[in-house]
């Protein structure tokens, strides 16, 4: 049973992407009632030997950011990149481009200040093809978009028909959080959650079945049970990437999701913004691992999770910056340390005690894993009502709007993956509007 080797071990022993595993059936395997699928060492590399083609055109194995691995048949039809990495596509000249050897996948903004990802590779009469990724948010959706696209080439190019069939909606729901959700999204097991739902709701309804009315009925059973409209957004939203992935795999032709619209959520926006003088007292009723924490939040903008998880090796204080990495939308980036923040991390290394995080268990040397209970004891202590650990991120977002920042780089602080989002911290500049135009007032009252 040891020596056996679970999916994604095969996929590394393979050099492949785990979903080419799932979906070559003709590889060998165990199939262990309560375990699922094992894979013999020896079985594979027998399997190697005797198979000209060692892997199927499926989805590419994602190494780090910026490598991708992609296995095709030899005569597969599509050009590959040369040794030194290039291709006919026009080679990548910044970040927000990258080629691989049967296309490349690259951004754009929207005029709303949304980032979109566009596909670029060759049909199967060798004419360049560009067009957006509808479905995709990240850098992996969109890689994983181009192979499916470029595997469509593929069965056009040699004439192959895939099998059609009926399939019922809690069946596709474990292939997608299986072969989808599982390999390219980092929040799969929120999906996970949310499907609980959603199969009890439609059950083994086949999916073809699913239409628009039989939506509208589902979010009306939602409002029902006192969901609110962001609530049944998510819901929405897992629906129509679900629906979408089904019409990548053949199970359907169209999205019902299509001409259903998401609710606003302009009004749902739950933002407390923590003024200076609560700050103050809400710093004496905290503990010293507490406030260090809410220094970090008030001039980082960074999420609790990413805090509590922060490492040393993230921190460079010759150069003033903070590293935030493996972030929700996919991409890294800088943070500037001013000079109060710099101060608390200095304190912050003299209780280093060699450990890898800033913040950790004194017993288990792991890092913390919530501060709930203490942040909610402080706020107690300080007569602070209304206030979460999120909210100091909305303090920091709005902050920086009300000091003259930028918008663009507010949002780029804080890793939003558009401008609409970082938006929201524009009303509250409306106080302080009010209160300039009020000077006037003021100044006139003196003159008469």
């Amino acid at each position: 049973m040891d020596s056996l080797l679970t999916v994604k071990e095969a996929a590394e022993y393979l050099h492949c992407h785990p979903q080419t595993i799932y979906r070559n059936n003709a590889l060998p395997y165990i199939d262990i009632p309560g375990i699922g699928k094992r894979y013999d060492p020896g079985d594979l590399k027998e399997y190697l030997d005797n198979n000209k083609y060692k892997h199927i055109p499926e989805s590419p194995q994602v190494l780090d950011n910026h490598n991708v691995t992609l296995t095709f048949p030899p005569d597969y039809g599509i050009n590959r990149s040369n040794e030194s990495g290039g291709s006919e596509m026009a080679k990548a000249k910044t970040k927000s481009r990258f080629n691989f050897g049967n296309g490349a996948i690259y951004t754009r903004i929207t005029k709303k200040g949304k980032i979109r990802w566009y596909l670029d590779y060759k049909d199967s009469e060798g004419n360049r093809i560009q067009r957006v990724a509808a479905s995709s948010n990240t850098k992996e959706e969109a890689v994983y978009a181009l192979n499916e696209a470029t595997s469509k080439v593929f069965d056009e190019k040699y004439d192959i028909q895939r099998r059609k069939r009926k399939i019922g909606f809690t069946e596709f729901s474990q292939i997608y959080l299986k072969d989808y959700a599982m390999v390219v999204k980092k929040s799969w097991k929120t999906d996970q959650s949310r499907m609980t739902l959603l199969k009890d709701y439609f059950n083994d309804t086949e999916l073809r079945k699913i239409n628009q009315s039989a939506i509208r009925k589902f979010i009306a059973s939602r409002e029902k049970t006192g969901n609110t409209q962001s609530t049944i957004n998510r819901y929405m939203a897992l629906l129509r990437k679900m629906f979408n992935y089904a019409i990548e795999e053949g199970f359907l032709e169209n999205n019902p999701m299509d001409r259903i619209k998401s609710f606003s959520e302009k009004d749902n926006l739950k933002e407390r913004i923590l003024s200076r003088d609560e700050e103050a007292i809400l710093m004496e009723e905290s503990s010293p691992h507490l406030k260090s924490i809410i220094v970090i939040a008030l001039n980082t903008g960074m999420r609790l999770g990413k805090i509590l998880n922060l490492r040393w090796d993230q921190i460079d204080m010759d150069n003033q910056t903070i590293k935030v990495d493996n972030t929700k939308n996919g991409r890294s980036r800088t943070i500037p340390v001013n000079d109060t923040l710099y101060k608390e991390i200095d304190k912050l290394k003299n209780r280093k005690n060699n450990k890898p995080f800033v913040f950790f268990n004194e017993e288990t040397g792991k890092p913390l894993t919530t501060v709930k209970t203490a942040f909610k004891a402080a706020c107690r202590r300080a007569g602070i009502e209304g206030l979460r650990m999120h909210d100091l991120r909305h303090t920091f977002g709005s902050r920086l709007i009300q000091r003259g920042a930028d918008i663009e780089t507010v949002r780029s602080l804080m890793g939003h993956n558009s401008i609409a989002i970082t938006q929201r911290y524009l009303h509250s500049t409306e106080t302080l509007k009010r209160k300039s135009v009020d000077l006037l007032s003021a100044d006139h009252a003196k003159s008469n």
